[in-house]
């Protein structure tokens, strides 16, 4: 796993919990709400093409 992908999980965290605060305090809080979800399926995403590539060199490791 590259450092690179924590940093960039932290990145979206950063941004979506900025994003979420500031719709909050304008009384927004079902954007709110969108915003942390939109945030939670980027961070999903890179996870899940991160582990599909263990599992097909898992895959390739073991001859299958």
């Amino acid at each position: 796993m590259d450092v690179e992908l924590i940093f960039k999980i932290a990145a979206v965290g950063i941004i979506v919990a900025v994003l979420t605060q500031l719709l909050i305090r304008s009384g927004r809080e079902e954007q709110a709400m969108l915003t942390s979800l939109a945030g939670l399926i980027v961070v999903l995403t890179l996870i899940i093409t991160q582990i599909s590539t263990l599992f097909s060199t898992i895959k390739q490791l073991f001859g299958f």
